[in-house]
């Protein structure tokens, strides 16, 4: 028994978003019990897409297709301020195509590595910070570049480039601000960095490539996603079922569970009456705020319930990753792993992560509310 609660204890402490989005949905379920309207809760066009998104960079980063390209371009730096921009820009702008815990779970570990072996580890945690932000930042500027993103992309009628030119100030902003925070140390010569990874051979770097391009096609609804989905499965169940059983699932089901609670929610006339009210002019500012307390991706799937602004839901939740450490779930990453091998830094890095968090998300409301102004 003891082992078992235990058992329990850890999975709660690891899926505590999935375990409250099952608890919502079951306690949703009494005040609007399971009927054939439940059919139409699941977006399973998203569903479908994020699985397949994720298969492929599981796909690419068991390849070792990232780590490849990042040693490729670290060969070059020879200074400490070199090699922090490369490891802060490379989340940034991969996150973008690959999605930001993908870019977090394939770079900050590597930066660890390179700080390492480069004698740099005092700039560990201002590094992995800014890593942090600059993934969270850098994939609100695609469809695929977030979960959050893609369910908006997919249900809200927002063109592809219409959604990268609405959060593009805010990304070229970030990506000031980032250059700027990176002065913010000092820059010393480095004589020694990571060597560079050779990638797998052209069967494991295929099949990703062909999983992505097809998953783009799908975005622009060229291709069915269950379909693309279920030929997707099928390949990995012959060819590479390591790579399926790395797959987040537990994401998956998170996405499924809130669903429903939202469908359920929505149709509690008082709940709809009473949120709605409260959403009227400020969609946005409570799009940060839900996401500091339930995550940007709850955040974003609750208020698509009961509004239909799609800009300001984008925005208000894209700008929420910024914040505490569960604003975007993606955050735990980056501090798990550096709890794991400096224990001593966590203080230091929460701090920190607060800090940087706080002024980046408060410059970049201000600059909602400037282009708002205009």
């Amino acid at each position: 028994m003891k082992a078992v609660l235990k058992g329990v204890g850890l999975f709660l402490k690891q899926e505590i978003v999935l375990a409250a989005a099952v608890v919502l949905a079951v306690v949703s379920m009494c005040f609007v019990p399971p009927d054939p309207g439940y059919a139409e809760y699941t977006d399973w066009d998203t569903i479908c897409l994020l699985f397949t998104l994720m298969a492929a960079m599981k796909g690419f980063q068991r390849a070792g297709l990232f780590s490849f390209l990042a040693g490729k371009l670290l060969k070059k730096a020879n200074t400490s301020l070199k090699i922090q921009a490369v490891l802060v820009f490379l989340p940034f702008v991969l996150s973008m195509f690959i999605t930001n815990d993908v870019a977090l779970i394939t770079f900050v570990p590597f930066a660890l590595t390179v700080l390492k072996k480069a004698g740099l580890e005092k700039f560990i945690v201002p590094v992995v910070v800014l890593q942090t932000i600059a993934a969270n930042l850098g994939s609100m500027l695609t469809p695929m570049g977030n979960p959050q993103n893609l369910y908006i992309f997919n249900v809200s009628g927002i063109g592809f480039g219409e959604l990268i030119l609405t959060m593009l100030p805010y990304g070229v902003l970030a990506a000031v601000m980032l250059t700027g925070s990176l002065f913010l140390t000092r820059s010393e010569a480095v004589t020694e960095v990571a060597a560079v990874e050779k990638p797998g051979n052209a069967f494991r770097l295929g099949w990703p490539a062909v999983a992505f391009v097809l998953a783009v096609l799908s975005l622009f609804n060229l291709i069915p996603s269950p379909i693309l989905a279920g030929c997707m499965l099928l390949f990995l169940l012959i060819a590479d079922r390591d790579s399926l059983k790395k797959v987040d699932y537990s994401l998956l089901i998170t996405f499924i569970a809130l669903f429903i609670f939202i469908g359920n929610v929505g149709r509690i006339p008082e709940f709809r009456s009473f949120l709605s009210e409260i959403l009227e002019g400020k969609v946005m500012i409570m799009g940060v705020a839900l996401s500091q307390i339930i995550s940007n991706v709850p955040a974003a799937l609750l208020l698509s319930g009961f509004t239909s602004e799609w800009h300001e839901i984008l925005i208000g939740v894209n700008l929420g990753g910024l914040g505490t450490l569960i604003a975007s779930m993606a955050s735990l990453i980056s501090y798990k792993a550096v709890a794991k091998d400096y224990p001593a830094a966590k203080f230091k890095y929460i701090l920190r992560f607060t800090l940087f968090n706080a002024a980046f998300l408060g410059v970049l409301i201000g600059l909602y509310y400037l282009l708002a102004a205009l």
